[in-house]
This record gives structure tokens, C-alpha cells and sequence, in this order.
């Protein structure tokens, strides 16, 4: 499955209605029938431009002047049966609006075409930033959700990824400081930097270490007015092949949560590092915690839109004591409830990018490559 595949399947899409196309037809026949059906002082036909004007909101042109035309036929009739000193006004004006809806209806086309080269454009961006990750590598089994904030561009600052090294698989997680487009080239940036330094550096404070310059490099070379208060939180593991005793490096980002069995806790770093492009100015040290993983364990990693979502209290969401309650669930399906649950916690509005992975040690019988 794709990114974008991928994407489609967590944000559900605008639906339109099947009946509503229908509406400029239904509108024209119930006019007609209305001005047919009451007396002669009731010029109810003169409402018949209405359809054209409603058509050009969903129909094309040649169907939206059709439309139009076809009104006119029925408005000169009625006109000439009932008040043939208005035919000619009535059917001018109606004509006028016909040629304005027509000219509406190609604006609308023309528009759309360009949201949806934008939205391409932006969804082909993503797909660098945001690859598909294997469902699993070397015994572990990976499961993501994105959600962008960006609802029409499907874009935004949160990123992730996972590579099998030398040294284990090294899975990544962050959130560059913006939203939309104007974050999605220092993602890359970072996620860039972690994919070819993974394979190389020896350590994750290492790995860090590059990831901060590589980041501090692209600010250099892009400046912008916001470039002193550019800077990524990220969270860095390092699972040995065959599990075992795993490494953590958090860079200022929320904490991962692990999850054995009904026991649910947050993985709270023993000292602070800094977050990426910050290192120079707050100093450089990174601090690598250990933490045993056992057959079964899952590790939830995620950006700060999951424990900011908040509900119309103004309330966070409970992100541990919910995990507390899903018992289990495989990491696909705990992703997808998430989501859910986060989307019935904020009322359907979710204000900033979400990211999540979630990682579990297969048992030794089932650790296939």
C-alpha cells in the first residue's frame, strides 16, 4: 500500500451527494410545474434562472448552459401563455444569467483542476518525506497512521521512518515546528539525514548529532524569517535483531509508550537532549536510555498531535490510561481505534499533524524477514 493509499484510507473524504447534480433539474421541473399550476398573477416562472445559477456550482459548462437554454424554452412558453408583455425580459434576463453561470460554472473547473495539480504535487512531496514502510522487518512487526493538518494537502511536519542496519533496526519518529508546506523541506531535511546516517554512525547519539547539522545545514542554505526558531523533536530506538535490551534517544519530543501485556508506561527520558538544530545553542549532549523488550512488547511512538488533541472542554486526550484499555490489539488495529478515538474526542476536528508507529517483538516462531 502506498502513502497515499495510505492517507486516503485514514482521512475520509469529502462525500458528495448522488441526488445533489440532480438538483438544477428537479428545480427547473418543480418551477415549471408550479407556474403552470397557479393562476396568472403569480409569475412564478421568473424564478426559473435560479437553476442555471445552481447548476453552475456542480455541472460543467455545456451541461450548465443546456440547463439554461432548456429554462428558457420553458420560460418563454409559460411567458407567452400567461404575460406575453414580459416574454422578452424575462427571457433576456434569463439568458443573461445562463451566459453567467456558464462563465461560473468554467471558473470552478478551472479551479478545481488546479487544487487537485496542488494536491498531487503535494502528495508526490509527501511520498519523499513519508515512504511506505515495510509491515515488518527482521522479527519486528511495523504499523503507521498519519493524518496531516493540512486537510486539502495531505502535507505536513511529522515524520517517520525505520531502516534495518548493522547495528538492529533504527526506527525514527518526529515533528518539524510548523505545519503545510512551509515545514514539509525541513522534514525532508531530517528524514533524509536519518536514512543515509542510520546505516553509518555507530550510536544514536551519533546518529543525533548528524541529524542536528544536516538539519542546521538546510537552514543555512534556506534561510527564512523564521529560520532561528527552526528545529525538529524527534525520537530515535535502536531494537537489536532477535529483541532484546533496545536503545532510546529522546530529542525534546514526547515520550514512546511501551505496552507488555496490561502494563502501559511512558518511557520518560532519564535526561533531557536537545531537540534537532538546537544542540548549538542549548549544548549537545544526548542522553541514550535502555529498556528490555520481550516477545509481545509493542513500542508507540507518536507527535504531540495525539496528546494535544482536545476534546470541547478544552480537556487532552488521556493517551496512556486509553492504551491501559485496549488490552492486545494488534499494532494495525490499535492504530486505526486511535484514530478513531481521537477523531470522536475532538468532535471530527483535528488542529494539528498526527504521526504514529507502533512496533512489536514477533515471537521467535514467527520472526521471518
Amino acid at each position: 500500500m502506498t502513502t497515499t493509499e495510505q492517507l486516503r484510507r485514514r482521512r475520509p473524504a469529502p462525500r458528495r451527494s448522488g441526488r445533489a447534480p440532480m438538483a438544477p433539474i428537479v428545480l427547473t421541473v418543480v418551477v415549471g410545474a408550479v407556474a403552470l399550476a397557479t393562476p396568472r398573477d403569480f409569475a412564478v416562472s421568473r424564478l426559473l434562472p435560479a437553476a442555471p445559477a445552481l447548476a453552475a456550482s456542480m455541472w460543467s459548462v455545456s451541461a450548465t448552459v443546456g440547463l439554461g437554454l432548456l429554462a428558457l424554452v420553458v420560460v418563454v412558453t409559460i411567458e407567452v401563455l400567461y404575460h406575453q408583455s414580459a416574454t422578452w425580459f424575462t427571457g433576456g434576463a434569463l439568458a443573461a444569467v445562463t451566459a453567467c453561470a456558464g462563465y461560473a460554472s468554467h471558473i470552478r473547473l478551472q479551479r478545481e483542476r488546479a487544487l487537485y495539480d496542488v494536491r498531487s504535487v503535494a502528495e508526490a512531496a509527501q511520498s519523499v518525506v513519508l515512504r511506505p514502510l515495510p509491515q515488518r522487518i527482521c522479527g519486528v512487526a511495523i504499523e503507521t497512521l498519519y493524518v496531516a493538518a493540512a486537510a486539502q494537502a495531505r502535507i505536513g511536519g511529522d515524520l517517520y521512518e525505520a531502516v534495518d542496519t548493522r547495528h538492529g533496526l533504527r526506527v525514527m519518529i518526529g515533528d518539524v515546528r510548523g505545519k503545510g508546506l512551509a515545514a514539509v523541506g525541513a522534514a525532508g531535511a531530517v528524514v533524509n539525514s536519518f536514512r543515509e546516517a542510520a546505516y553509518d554512525e555507530p550510536d544514536l547519539a551519533a546518529l543525533a548529532r548528524r541529524m542536528d547539522t544536516s538539519m542546521g545545514r538546510y537552514s543555512a542554505t534556506f534561510p527564512t524569517s523564521e529560520s532561528a526558531e527552526r528545529f525538529a523533536t524527534a525520537v530515535l530506538a535502536q531494537i537489536p535483531h532477535g529483541g532484546g535490551e533496545a536503545t532510546v534517544l529522546n530529542c525534546g519530543h514526547p515520550p514512546p509508550i511501551l505496552m507488555r501485556g496490561t502494563d502501559v508506561r511512558a518511557l520518560e527520558p532519564s535526561a533531557p537532549s536537545p531537540p534537532l538544530n538546537m544542540a548549538g545553542l542549548i549544548g549537545g549532549d544526548y542522553t541514550v536510555d535502555t529498556v528490555p523488550l520481550a516477545p509481545g512488547d509493542r513500542l508507540l511512538l507518536y507527535t504531540d498531535g495525539v496528546t494535544e488533541t482536545r476534546n470541547r472542554s478544552g480537556s487532552f486526550f488521556p493517551l496512556v490510561a486509553w492504551l491501559g484499555r485496549q488490552g492486545a490489539a494488534p499494532p494495525r488495529r490499535l492504530l486505526d481505534e486511535l484514530h478513531e478515538q481521537l477523531l470522536r474526542f475532538s468532535g471530527g476536528g483535528l488542529d494539528d499533524d498526527i504521526a504514529a508507529l507502533v512496533v512489536r517483538v514477533e515471537p521467535a516462531g514467527d520472526q521471518q524477514a
